[in-house]
This record gives structure tokens, sequence and C-alpha cells, in this order.
């Protein structure tokens, strides 16, 4: 669990680099890496590379055994078939070798047997690392599947609302996880949610699903924001573990200029006002996280604040203000926000998300969401939703959650 979760525990008891140019080119590396019986180069090479030494040396029984590396090499990196032609002709090349060097009968035979016994356990490593190989490309294809039923592209204007959304992975292995956000156009004002669910994987994704569902028809059906929260904390109290909880901000906009913010446990969203200061939203009553109201009692409080024209609201899980550097430094999203602001918000996400993977090396270790408003000056076009365009669009994330 990263600090700041600890610290919410204690007291409320995660890319892809390249383009299409490179994949090109990368795809042809890969296929002159690979010969047409379906192996790597580099057993060949190693194969090669003792034949050499012992036509050059004359060494015989000395480095004729060193060519089972070349199977056992190949069965790390290629299919059985592969593996098979390797030994094949590692053991052609020690019985000529042997010959040509005058090895005596005895030690070439058992020499072949050794490379026959190598070969044959390395086809059999090799066809048991791709039928696993398989069965993870399928488990990862279902949670991949399961993560896309949630996730929805989000419109580029949401009612009154300039919006953009970035979501950065983590590491491969922390692929799906309880990063969510939503937005909902209601009667009552466009309302929005962004929350990270304690642990990762299939249990946390279950997790944001329900809090995804909650909301989506809590905010239909309840005028009073404080209401919404109160549904999605009863059936979490119903649904979830003695320990486990979701940090979560819940904020509307019911009015002009009114922006309603109600914080449970989570990272303050960013204020950027239109003069580009940059303003963090601290929670005046700080409320415990959804799921755990039971433990402590404590309800959480309505906080208004003023949204004129121009102005944008950050909202983002703690994977963004976490993110370390080599030195150990968290990233300074409040003075990054400032730096790269402007009247586009899909423009200021992207500058930030790459001022994000610079920081952390190109690899972060949770994953991050940010989501920015922005409520555009009154001369500027902003295209409503259509009536094509579904009423909620939400979205999980695809890494670990707290933990």
């Amino acid at each position: 669990m990263s600090r700041a979760r600890e610290h919410t525990g204690e007291h409320w008891l995660k890319r892809t680099f390249g383009n299409r140019g490179s994949g090109s080119w990368a795809a042809a590396r890969k296929r002159a890496a690979h010969l047409a019986f379906g192996t790597s180069v580099l057993p060949l090479l190693i194969v090669g590379a003792i034949v050499l030494v012992d036509l050059a040396g004359r060494a015989g029984i000395l480095w004729l055994p060193l060519l089972a590396a070349g199977p056992a090499l190949a069965a790390t990196t290629s299919r059985p078939y592969g593996v098979l032609c390797v030994g094949f002709l590692a053991s052609v090349l020690s019985a000529v070798l042997g010959i040509r060097d005058g090895v005596p009968g005895g030690e070439l035979v058992a020499v072949l047997s050794a490379l026959a016994s190598v070969t044959l356990a390395s086809v059999l490593a090799s066809a048991l690392r791709w039928r696993r190989e398989r069965v993870l490309a399928a488990v990862r294809s279902v949670a991949e599947a399961a993560q896309h039923a949630l996730l929805a592209p989000i419109p580029s204007n949401v009612g009154p609302f300039q919006v953009a959304v970035r979501y950065s992975a983590a590491a491969a292995e922390a692929r799906i996880g309880g990063d969510l956000y939503a937005l909902v156009p209601t009667p009552h004002g466009v309302r929005m949610i962004i929350g990270d669910v304690r642990g990762k994987g299939l249990p946390a994704v279950g997790t944001a699903a329900l809090v995804l569902g909650v909301f989506r028809e809590a905010a239909y059906d309840e005028p009073d924001l404080l209401a919404v929260v109160a549904r999605i904390e009863r059936s979490l109290a119903r649904n979830l573990g003695f320990d486990d909880f979701v940090t979560a901000v819940v904020a509307g906009y019911p009015e002009p200029g009114r922006l309603e913010v109600v914080n449970c446990g989570h990272a303050p969203p960013l204020h950027v006002r239109a003069s580009g200061t940059v303003v963090s939203v601290d929670p005046v009553d700080p409320a415990p996280p959804l799921g755990l109201r039971a433990l402590t009692g404590e309800s959480p409080s309505l906080q208004v604040l003023p949204l004129a024209d121009g102005d944008q609201l950050l909202l983002y899980t703690d994977g963004v203000t976490e993110a370390r550097d080599h030195g150990r430094e968290f990233y300074a999203l409040a003075q990054g926000l400032a730096r790269h602001v402007s009247d586009e918000p899909a423009t200021t996400l992207a500058a930030l998300d790459a001022e994000l993977q610079a920081h952390v090396g190109g690899r972060l270790h949770d994953d991050a969401a940010l989501l920015l408003l922005r409520k555009p000056v009154p001369a500027e076009p902003v295209t409503a939703v259509g009536a094509g365009t579904p009423p909620a669009v939400a979205g999980v994330g695809c890494g670990g959650g707290p933990e």
C-alpha cells in the first residue's frame, strides 16, 4: 500500500511506445530474426560459435557437449518444432565434427545421446511454455473484454463543459484494476465521479463496476449530491469486506457558476482559474473513504465553490501524484498543470501525460487517471451532447489501486 493510502487506512480503518513506422520496422526485424521453422537466431549463433571454435582448435570431445546449449536455449524462445530443428542440427554437427576430430566411438555415442536427451527435454519445456502463454493470453483477453465493457470513450463536450480524459496504464501484470471515473449529464446537472478501489485484479474491477452502476442510477434519481454519495455508501456496505474501501470525489454542476464537491478520502481536485492560477480544493471537513463510514460514524460534507467561465477542474487518481522519479521524488502535479494549462483540455492532458511518463522514466507502477473539465467562455462555440450520445460514460482503469 502506498504511503498516502496507508495514511488513509490508519485514519479511517498501471505504455505502449512507437508509431506505425517503427512498428513496421520492428515487424521486419522480428521476421528477420526467425527462420522458416520458427526458432530465434541466438541458439543457432551459439551452435555456430561452438562449431567454429572446434574447427579452429580441433579440440574434439572438449567442445562437442557444449552444443547442447543450442536446444536448451531454444526452449526459452522457440516453439517445439524450432527446438527440435536446433537439436537435430546440433546432433548432425556433433557427429560430423566427432568423426573429423577422431573422437572414439563410445565417447561420440555418449555425446549424441546427451544431445538427444537435452533436445527432447527442451521440446517438452517449450511445449509447456507455449501452453502457459496461450492460457495467459486467453485470461488477459477476458480481462480486457471486462474492462472494455465498462470503459467507453468520453465525448469532448458534455453539457456546458469541454472534457478530456487521459489514462496511463501501469505494468502489464497490473493491467486490470480499480481506477474508475464517470460523467453523467442528468436533470440535476452534469455529475461526475473519480475513484480508486483498494486492491487490484478482478475483485477491484467488480467493486469499481458496482460503484459506477450505483452512481449512474443515483445521479439521475437524487436531486441532492450527498444523497448520491449515501446510495453508493449503502451499496458498498452490503457488498465490501470489512477492510475494503473506495476513495472517491463526487462532483456536480447543478446550476451555472456553482460546483458541488464531496470528497471521500480521495486526492483533492485542482481548480484552475481563468487567470491560470491553480488551487487545490482541499476538503473543509475530511470524510472517510466510501465503505468505511460504519467504522467511523462520520458523514461526508458538501463543499461549494464557484466555477466561472474559463475555469477548469482536474480530477485525478493518486497514481499521478505518487509517481516517483529515479531520485524518489513525487511528481508535482499542480506545478505541471500550471505549466501546461491551455484552452483545450485534451492538449493539456497530453502534455501532462508526456511529462509524467518522462518523470517516471517511461514506466508507471500504478495506474494514473486524469479527468479535466473546462467551462468555456460564452463566445466559444460548444457542441452539446447529441441525441445519439450515451447518457452516461464511465471507465475503469487497468492497474493496481490501493493495496
